[in-house]
């Protein structure tokens, strides 16, 4: 009987130099603020060229771990926003070729949910910008690529008033993939705008209220709005969302 071994994977010297970094950043020894020590340090310490770990920090500094700060020569730890997370997560689902469909159908199961949270937890002062993002909304009446951007900002929103970062990251992928499709809706029905506009108000209004039950109906009544709009619109759902994602 033979026996089959997978090949050992050998990884660059500067991509163990960043894992060792990621890891100490994850456990905490590395917080959020910290400065790293200069690169000729870190060199000395990894064992390698320096060359090898500014290539690692430039690596880290990409996916939003750390930061050079003005006026210092040292990198600090600091923590990824939430939409360059997001933007990764909806890279990923585009090249596992989600379609519209998809994205309309995990809204539908997750939104409704978050907004009831929300109603529930939301601080007074997250209701002022919930309030000037519908107002932006509304302003907005020639452009339609701002008019979504608020749309999404006004999702984001209510995510945030829960005052959990998971459901904060978890909703955020998906409001990136719906923009594209939102998009085409609202510039071929035009009377999407006035729906969205009653729907953001009565949601404004329970989350202001502190209606749990109102803020979940109504979000749910939001969500399977677009799917209407889509179909009058004529965007077929089963197409795989290829369109750019927004930057973050």
């Amino acid at each position: 009987m033979s026996v089959e071994f997978k090949q050992i994977r050998i990884e660059p010297a500067y991509r163990k130099v960043a894992t060792a970094l990621i890891e100490r950043i994850v456990d905490r020894s590395l917080r959020n603020g910290d400065h790293l020590p200069a690169e000729t340090e870190l060199a000395r310490q990894f064992g390698v060229n320096r060359s090898t770990v500014r290539e690692a920090l430039r690596e880290l500094e990409s996916n939003g771990l750390l930061e050079r700060r003005r006026g210092s020569k040292r990198m600090v730890v600091t923590r990824p926003q939430p939409g360059l997370v997001a933007e990764g997560i909806s890279r990923a689902l585009l090249l596992h070729d989600v379609t519209s469909f998809d994205v309309w159908e995990a809204l539908t199961i997750t939104e409704p949910p978050i907004a009831e949270v929300a109603a529930r937890r939301r601080l007074d002062s997250d209701l002022p910008a919930l309030r000037a993002a519908a107002e932006r909304f509304v302003a907005d009446n020639d452009d339609i690529a701002r008019a979504v951007h608020h749309v999404a900002e006004f999702f984001d929103l209510i995510g945030a008033a829960t005052h959990n970062p998971a459901l904060m990251l978890a909703q955020e992928p998906l409001v990136q993939l719906l923009e594209p499709s939102l998009g085409v809706m609202i510039g071929k029905i035009p009377q999407s705008r006035a729906r969205i506009i009653s729907a953001q108000r009565k949601l404004y209004e329970a989350l202001k209220a502190r209606d749990a039950e109102g803020a979940r109906t109504w979000m749910a009544k939001h969500i399977r709005d677009f799917k209407r709009g889509y179909e009058l619109a004529g965007i077929e759902l089963r197409h795989h969302v290829v369109q750019p994602l927004p930057s973050a």
